[in-house]
């Protein structure tokens, strides 16, 4: 069964172009547009994923507007005689009026209600007295994407834009800090318990010591007792025998 024809307008239409150098992000824009009167679900995919980084990479475009979508080619080792085999497709449907989980609706989309559109990527080398002015307008476009990305995403928009894997690595990494935390605070506890170990030890032998000074002490006194006494019964028989 044919797929019906794509409803969302792209610009471009055929070809996603990366003007070099490509030491750095080399960033380039793609624009969605919903001419109907339905809000469209959209998401944009690669058939190179580690390449690339595209904000938004889903979402919801509303009947009749338009949405921006920023790619950015991470820097690679450019090779002119290396034809690019890189891929987007644009994967829309209409949403559904009641919708409320996204993820869900793809989910359970069924084939002859899914549209797309492909577009090749086409890299290309700037003449050389525009190479500098490229490179400073791609770092500027770049960083102010990243910085208002990390103001403006909440914690819902981002879990919307995950996909299966992200999410599941997100779950384990999430699981192994959980079992980190809990090894951690069992080494706590068990260096405390240690510590008051130690400290009973400590206080049962400062105990021995003052009970053996103790001991001491009394011994030296009942010993210079012995002395004067001694000393006394000697002075009284010395005085009888004279």
């Amino acid at each position: 069964m044919a797929r019906p024809e794509q409803v969302l307008l792209l610009e471009p239409q055929h070809e996603l172009k990366f003007r070099g150098p490509f030491s750095d992000v080399v960033t380039t824009s793609l624009k969605l547009s919903n001419p109907t009167d339905r809000n469209v679900c959209f998401k944009v995919k690669t058939t190179a994923p580690r390449r690339y980084c595209v904000r938004p990479n889903s979402g919801i475009i509303d009947a009749g507007t338009s949405i921006n979508v920023s790619v950015m080619l991470q820097p690679f080792e450019y090779d002119p005689n290396e034809k690019s085999k890189h891929k987007f497709m644009v994967q829309s449907m209409l949403a559904p009026p009641d919708m409320i989980d996204m993820e869900g609706v793809w989910k359970e989309a069924k084939p002859d209600e899914l549209m797309d559109s492909k577009l090749r990527c086409v890299f290309e080398l700037p003449a050389e007295n525009d190479k500098t002015h490229d490179m400073d307008s791609n770092k500027v476009m770049s960083s102010g994407l990243l910085k208002s990305e990390s103001s403006t995403l909440s914690m819902r928009s981002m879990s919307s834009t995950l996909d299966d894997g992200e999410v599941k690595k997100v779950m384990e990494e999430c699981k192994r800090l959980q079992m980190e935390a809990q090894r951690l605070r069992e080494e706590n506890k068990q260096i405390r318990e240690d510590d008051g170990l130690r400290m009973r030890k400590s206080n049962m032998m400062s105990s021995q010591h003052s009970s053996m000074a103790v001991k001491e002490e009394g011994l030296s006194v009942r010993g210079m007792a012995l002395i004067v006494l001694f000393f006394v019964v000697g002075v009284i028989v010395g005085k009888l025998v004279l």
